[in-house]
């Protein structure tokens, strides 16, 4: 091959443009040039607001995922917070129910603590104010016990009332406290006054026609005056009892004809169960004047006389 038919060029690997310098050169100028005009004539707004346009999707689309996150994470905490506030709301709620059903009971004892103290000025025997501490173990007895005794001025045979009516009676008295036969026991008795007929009777403890505790009025002709819903007070005569005071109602008259003597089932007037602030009264025989002295008899009389002379 001829000589003179060769390239002579250099390949383009090492070919050689313009120097980096140069173009570093132009480049800075160029910059400079373009944010000059930018800042003095604003010839790139219009670039930049097309292009902000034209991305404006693309960021909303890469946005998307961190959105979502970040909603679910709010979402979460105010979850979290709501289930708070319900358990806390409903904590404040239950203490609320406690408080005002508290309140409420405050004001049923208050209100029988008031009737009870109302009592005071009608009765004209003396009184101690005591509280039922429990109720007696044994099943087949209704008995309970107060807190005083002898030491407060409780007697044996002392009755027991509250604002509904008479309780019971002092049936042992200790220095400290006291047991309380209630009216239902079976072994208690009263005498009372009918306030309709005045006529007086005695009311024993027993059942009801359910086989409930009870009072009975025991011992009534089967043609007696006795209608159901009869008042039934305490008739004075026995010593014990002060006059007036409620004891029961009645509340069913069975009549049979094979019998000599009426069936009359009684409710007590006050509630014997779920009592706690009771009156402790002195009985009546205290205040009474003693009994006066029996006279000799005529024939030791006589006798005497005779010696004398």
């Amino acid at each position: 091959m001829p000589l003179g038919t060769l390239d002579r060029t250099p390949p383009p690997f090492f070919r050689q443009g313009t120097p980096a310098l140069t173009k570093l050169a132009l480049c800075s100028a160029l910059a400079v040039f373009l944010m000059a005009a930018d800042s003095r004539f604003k010839l790139t707004q219009p670039l930049r607001a097309a292009l902000a346009t034209a991305l404006l999707p693309v960021q909303r689309v890469l946005m998307a995922p961190v959105a979502v996150a970040a909603g679910g994470r709010e979402y979460l905490q105010g979850l979290q917070q709501a289930i708070g506030a319900r358990d806390e709301l409903r904590a404040k709620l239950a203490d609320q129910a406690e408080r005002a059903s508290r309140g409420e009971r405050l004001a049923a004892e208050n209100a029988r603590l008031r009737a009870l103290l109302e009592l005071r000025p009608a009765l004209q025997v003396k009184s101690v104010s005591a509280e039922v501490l429990y109720e007696a173990a044994d099943p087949y007895s209704r008995k309970v016990f107060i807190d005083r005794g002898t030491t407060h001025g409780v007697v044996l045979g002392a009755p027991v009332i509250n604002e509904a009516g008479v309780l019971g009676q002092v049936t042992r008295v200790y220095p400290l406290n006291a047991i309380v036969t209630l009216l239902t026991d079976k072994d208690a008795a009263i005498p009372v006054l009918n306030s309709r007929t005045q006529q007086r009777s005695a009311a024993f403890g027993g059942t009801d026609a359910q086989g409930r505790a009870g009072l009975e009025l025991r011992y009534m002709a089967g043609n007696a005056d006795v209608q159901v819903g009869d008042a039934l007070s305490t008739s004075g005569v026995d010593g014990v009892y002060p006059p007036g005071l409620a004891v029961a109602r009645v509340a069913q008259v069975e009549r049979k004809v094979d019998s000599g003597f009426a069936r009359i089932l009684l409710v007590p007037a006050a509630p014997i169960d779920g009592v706690r602030h009771v009156l402790v009264l002195e009985p009546l025989s205290v205040q009474l004047p003693p009994l006066p002295e029996a006279p000799a008899e005529p024939a030791k009389a006589a006798k005497g006389k005779g010696a004398k002379k």
